[in-house]
């Protein structure tokens, strides 16, 4: 891949200078974990039903994402019900459960038919000590213990030291050696659970977990300083090999790393396939937000409902004159590879007369030149009366008005 796909994108040539890249440390593949349905749902507000994440399950397995966070069994028989029945989709993604650092739930994770689990145990001292009122001997005999036993089953295990971004750097180490050493892990999720990472502070901890332990490193990063996107890719650069997200970025506080950027991002700035199918990104983050009730901003990278589109005179008169022979002129991307329609332009305080001919010709009306240019007037006068852009009933009154007054 390179900064100029003809169709695709068209980004800056420095990403993909030698001097840029050469540092890189991918994994030979990367895998996407999608906690929507765990994650997500902590959002206050959001409930999704069983019904509502077997269907959003089934449309993140379209999407090509590897593994599914179908939700945690002991917080409910709707959610251990969920989990089953999404179990029973036979879904190319593996399905997990999120469970607490006790047999029992894994025993019931077991039961319902998962593949493997995120074995959660506090893993910064202050929290564990002065949140759960544990000592870290406590934590970690219940972590050996849990993780044996999910390994006993069958299951793979995942390590989720929660708050583990926060840790001092050598008591997670310690922390995790001690649960490899007694139990057992799989994988190590680094945990940046209040997004209190930079991505040079993601990439150090990365490092520092690679050259202690053999086993893969996850990155689970919140978006609570709007880095989510930011510190994960650092962590992958740096070789983690799998990448914790949510639809639209859903999750709690300010919500985790967004599945849309991270996935479009890897490909066009990175050149790294994930295997996320990038035009199935806007119909999957529509579906989450029909069933979550919550609203993606329209300016929300990906899949915002007014990213392709323009007001503005200048851009508008660019993208009419270069969208046929070249769109990629006017756009970072090209809208079909994520799923959207054709950008368009809106008429409004800021527009000019290529907004005018092309909601004239979107209207079905036509105007002379000296037509054109009062309305281009009145759109301006009463797009800033209402302080918003007008509506197409707006607009034919003021061509109507046009009209008359000729």
């Amino acid at each position: 891949m390179a900064y100029l796909e003809n169709g695709k994108w068209w980004v800056s040539p420095a990403n993909y200078e030698e001097e840029v890249t050469r540092g890189y440390s991918f994994a030979p593949k990367i895998e996407i974990l999608d906690t929507t349905l765990r994650d997500g749902e902590q959002q206050p507000g959001i409930i999704f039903t069983r019904d509502d994440k077997v269907e959003i399950a089934k449309k993140l397995d379209e999407t090509g994402v590897h593994r599914i966070e179908a939700g945690t069994p002991a917080a409910s028989q709707e959610d251990a019900d969920a989990i089953k029945a999404i179990c029973e989709q036979g879904l190319d993604a593996r399905v997990f459960a999120f469970c607490r650092a006790m047999p029992k739930d894994m025993e019931l994770a077991k039961s319902l038919g998962v593949d493997g689990v995120l074995c959660e145990m506090i893993g910064s001292e202050q929290m564990l000590r002065y949140g759960k009122r544990w000592t870290p001997e406590q934590a970690i005999e219940a972590c050996v213990e849990a993780t044996r036993a999910a390994h006993e089953l069958g299951m793979y295990v995942t390590f989720f030291p929660a708050d583990g971004s926060r840790a001092e750097t050598n008591y997670l180490l310690d922390f995790v050696q001690a649960v490899a050493e007694g139990g057992h892990i799989d994988s190590l999720a680094l945990v940046d659970t209040f997004g209190t990472f930079s991505p040079e502070g993601a990439v150090y901890m990365i490092r520092r977990l690679k050259e202690r332990f053999s086993f893969p490193i996850e990155a689970h990063f919140h978006s609570d300083f709007d880095l989510g996107v930011a510190t994960t890719i650092a962590a992958l650069k740096e070789g983690a090999s799998v990448a914790h997200v949510t639809v639209n970025g859903l999750g709690e506080r300010a919500g985790s790393c967004p599945l849309e950027p991270l996935a479009l991002s890897l490909e066009a700035l990175y050149g790294r396939r994930t295997g996320i199918v990038l035009n199935k990104l806007t119909e999957l983050s529509k579906l989450v937000e029909r069933l979550s009730r919550f609203p993606v901003p329209p300016t929300k990278p990906v899949v915002g409902d007014k990213l392709f589109g323009w007001e503005t005179g200048l851009p508008s008169s660019l993208w009419v004159n270069a969208k046929e022979e070249n769109p990629l002129i006017m756009l970072p991307y090209h809208y079909s590879l994520t799923g959207r329609d054709e950008p368009v332009l809106y008429v409004g305080k800021k527009s000019g007369k290529d907004n005018i001919k092309y909601w004239l010709a979107k209207t079905g009306l036509s105007l002379d030149d000296e037509g054109e240019r009062k309305l281009l007037g009145l759109v301006k006068d009463l797009s800033i009366s209402l302080k918003r852009d007008l509506n197409q009933d707006e607009f034919r009154g003021l061509v109507s008005r046009v009209k008359e007054e000729n």
